[in-house]
């Protein structure tokens, strides 16, 4: 009786704001019956603790689907009344028990469903997922035993095999006594040379002239009267024989279906509540499917009377064309007083307020932006629509003031009221008057009212009352089409005159219809267009200034990222300066403890008499010890210039060798007073001396190390490339020398496979190039070549 009640109280509602749309619409994604049944009888409730489990039962769905798609309902249908009559006795048909077999196979699904999507996790649907019994057993037994809504299968039992047997027996033989009279002697008897079945019974149809020439029992006469269909004597045994098995099949089916529905029966109540979770998880997952379909989200429902919805979209206007509404009503003011010219969408904005509180209240999402909020509502008044009551004789002015009275009547303070065009078809003071004190009453009862209005009065009552506030659709006079955009805190005009002027109306008219409009008037249309004009300049100024912001953000966050890479730069190297004095105090305690190791045998022999040689042997062994140690924990590349000179001054843009750092740059500015340069390595730049860089100029730059000879950087221009390097009469040592300038020739011309000829011969040469190329870092891969390349006598290398 309540859920009737409170239902009542939003017909009205669901009527006016063609909630009745959205739940055919939300019929149409319902997988099963059932689902449909309930989608189109749905109604909203003012529970704040059913509406949030509701909507979170949604939003699991709305995950659900989206992760792993509709859950598997496997054309599901209404089982209720087979169930009832199972569990009277009564045996079931065979459609009936394949539809319960249905409902078993999605119950075993639904569960595997659940276990698959959600795994570990808690969503609001688990209870209904859980209670969910399957019954494997039953369903493969129903399947085996039913192939189709009129067949059982031969191996639902071994009485019904053995029975079938026989009588495709009976029946092979029957049609081979017929079979002799079709295309035997006897056919010329017949009106057609084919066997057919009257009353159950194999026949031949044979010619009424003839009748007398085939001796059997008469079952049926053609319509004509010219053809009997005779059951020939030499069938009739086997006939009798096949009537009796059909007999014992058919008791045996009746028993097998029997024995079936009552294995239903001693299960109905589990299998009935199976089917009815079913069917309401078929219908939450309709609500998300409607969700996908609108792009709706779930609103944060708030305890208190606040609506604020972010880009609100009519969900029953079409996607592409549908203008996005912010508005908000009940957290600085509870009355919104919305004013513009017609078909500007004041209407569509009244329409989303209170479809979309009905739609929150029956558990559906809404389509609107993130961050939207939503109340609960007791009821939800509304007075929109200009119809005359014709059966009443009613006026449109009476039609509204009836519909005002009934809300008048049944308003409080968790009511939400719509007007629209609060006050019309009468005199306008009369009216406007009216529309002010209806307003007031619906404040004074703490109600939330949102309405549209064309009077003056109006718009200025909202802007003298503390808790009313103004909103206008917006309007290009211009183009003379609405922009369906809602502006708060701006009341609009209904532009009139510049709509009728740009129609055509002549100036005169207009000039003298301005005559008659009050300088009351006149001034507060002023003001408003004054209004219009400032917040046009606020929205371009805040359209920059967000792109500014957003700009600002994005620098930000790449001067963040670049300043973090500079930092783990700078770890790194502090860890290899760190690993650098651990070396250093490793190397300073071996050394010392090796001076002391040869001072001590120093000491021994100072009565010897070669203690001079001893001295100067200990001597140049702890000076070799310490170079050795110091070379082994320096980690920059120790490099000496000799007598190497710039050949000319350095120019911005020419490409250096740091010398110190065994790493190519870039001169990055002109030398300072005391030479120095910026030299960008890589992503860095750091000041250095000229005297420790090399320019590269086309020559070979070649540096003396402590150890060794290096050739850093090899720039030189390869002015011709061999396609091979033939090395046949060539020594060891001279032949890698030449191997080695052969392989930095060619990746300097990008050249990644190389061949070198070395001939036959002893094999003593190829092996000293093969092991020469396998321990060359730039070299990837080296082979002998194969037959056409030159076999033993070539290697093939292939280069990094």
């Amino acid at each position: 009786m309540i859920k009737t009640m409170e239902h009542k109280r939003f017909e009205g509602a669901v009527r006016t704001l063609e909630f009745d749309k959205i739940r055919e619409k939300l019929a149409y994604f319902a997988p099963t019956e059932g689902a449909k049944a309930i989608a189109r009888e749905l109604m909203p409730v003012s529970s704040a603790i059913v509406v949030k489990k509701t909507l979170a039962e949604t939003d699991a769905a709305y995950r659900d689907i989206a992760s792993k798609g509709m859950p598997p309902f496997g054309g599901v249908t209404d089982i209720t009344d087979a169930i009832d009559r199972a569990d009277r006795g009564a045996s079931l048909q065979l459609s009936e028990l394949l539809d319960i077999a249905r409902v078993l196979s999605a119950t075993r699904s639904m569960r595997d469903y659940n276990s698959y999507v959600h795994a570990d996790t808690v969503t609001a649907l688990d209870d209904y997922f859980h209670r969910l019994v399957p019954q494997k057993n039953l369903e493969d037994e129903i399947n085996s035993a039913i192939l189709g809504p009129e067949t059982v299968a031969d191996t639902a039992s071994d009485e019904l095999y053995n029975i079938r047997r026989k009588m495709r027996s009976a029946e092979n033989r029957v049609r081979d006594n017929l079979q002799k009279f079709v295309s035997g002697a006897y056919s010329k008897y017949l009106q057609d040379n084919i066997i057919t079945m009257r009353d159950g019974r194999y026949v031949i149809p044979v010619k009424l002239e003839y009748k007398n020439e085939i001796k059997g029992l008469v079952h049926d006469t053609s319509a004509s009267g010219s053809t009997l269909f005779i059951e020939p004597l030499s069938v009739v045994e086997a006939n009798n024989e096949l009537r009796v098995l059909e007999g014992k099949e058919k008791d045996e089916i009746e028993r097998i279906i029997s024995v079936l529905s009552a294995k239903v029966a001693a299960v109905a109540g589990a299998i009935k509540a199976d089917y009815d979770i079913i069917t309401d998880l078929a219908f939450i997952y309709a609500k998300a499917q409607l969700s996908f379909w609108y792009n709706g989200m779930c609103p944060v429902i708030t305890d208190g009377r606040e609506i604020d919805l972010k880009a609100a979209r009519h969900p029953l206007l079409a996607k592409e064309t549908v203008v996005p509404v912010t508005v908000s009503l009940g957290k600085s003011f509870d009355t919104l007083i919305i004013t513009g010219p017609n078909t500007g969408g004041k209407t569509v904005t009244l329409k989303t307020l209170g479809l979309f509180a009905l739609m929150t209240q029956a558990g559906l999402h809404i389509p609107a932006n993130e961050g939207s909020v939503m109340c609960i509502f007791d009821e939800i008044l509304a007075d929109i629509g200009d119809e005359q009551s014709i059966e009443q004789s009613l006026s449109t002015f009476s039609s509204h003031m009836v519909k005002i009275v009934d809300i008048i009547e049944r308003v409080s303070d968790r009511s939400l009221v719509l007007f629209d065009e609060l006050g019309a078809g009468t005199d306008p003071i009369e009216g406007a008057a009216l529309a002010m004190a209806i307003i007031e009453d619906m404040r004074s009862k703490h109600a939330l009212v949102a309405a549209t209005t064309h009077y003056v009065e109006l718009k200025s009552f909202a802007m003298d009352t503390e808790g009313v506030c103004n909103a206008s659709c917006e309007f290009d006079v211009e183009t003379l089409r609405p922009t369906y955009k809602l502006i708060i805190g701006t009341p609009g005009k209904s532009n009139a005159f510049a709509i009728s002027g740009k129609l055509g109306l002549p100036q005169s008219i207009l000039d003298r219809a301005e005559r008659f409009v009050s300088g009351e008037d006149k001034r507060f249309e002023r003001v408003i267009d004054k209004l219009e004009s400032e917040r046009i300049k606020m929205e371009k100024s805040r359209a920059e200034s967000d792109v500014l912001l957003s700009e600002m953000t994005k620098k930000k966050t790449e001067s963040d990222a670049e300043a973090e890479r500079k930092l783990e730069e700078a770890r790194k190297e502090l860890d290899r300066a760190r690993e650098q004095a651990r070396r250093m105090v490793e190397a300073a305690k071996a050394s010392s403890e090796f001076i002391f190791a040869e001072l001590e045998k120093a000491k021994k022999q100072k009565d010897k008499e070669n203690l001079a040689e001893t001295l100067e042997e200990t001597r140049k062994a702890i000076k070799a010890h310490l170079k050795d140690n110091t070379d082994e924990i320096d980690p920059v590349f120790k490099a000496e210039m000799g007598d190497y000179k710039l050949p000319r001054e350095l120019r911005v843009g020419d490409g250096v060798i740091v010398v110190d750092l065994n790493k190519k740059g870039e001169v990055a500015s002109l030398p300072d007073k005391k030479g120095n340069v910026m030299v960008k390595v890589g992503n860095v730049s750091m000041k250095l001396s000229s005297d420790r860089l090399m320019l590269i100029d086309g020559k070979t730059v070649v540096v003396k190390e402590k150890k060794k000879t290096v050739s850093f950087y090899q720039e030189r221009a390869v002015t011709s490339f061999a396609p091979q390097l033939d090395l046949r009469g060539k020594y060891g040592d001279e032949a890698c020398e030449m191997v080695d300038k052969y392989i930095d020739d060619a990746l300097r011309v990008g050249v990644k496979t190389i061949r070198i000829v070395h001939g036959k011969g002893t094999g003593v040469l190829r092996r000293r190039v093969t092991e020469f190329l396998k321990t060359d870092t730039r070299v990837l891969s080296v082979r002998i070549g194969e037959w056409g390349e030159g076999d033993t006598g070539v290697s093939i290398a292939e280069l990094r």
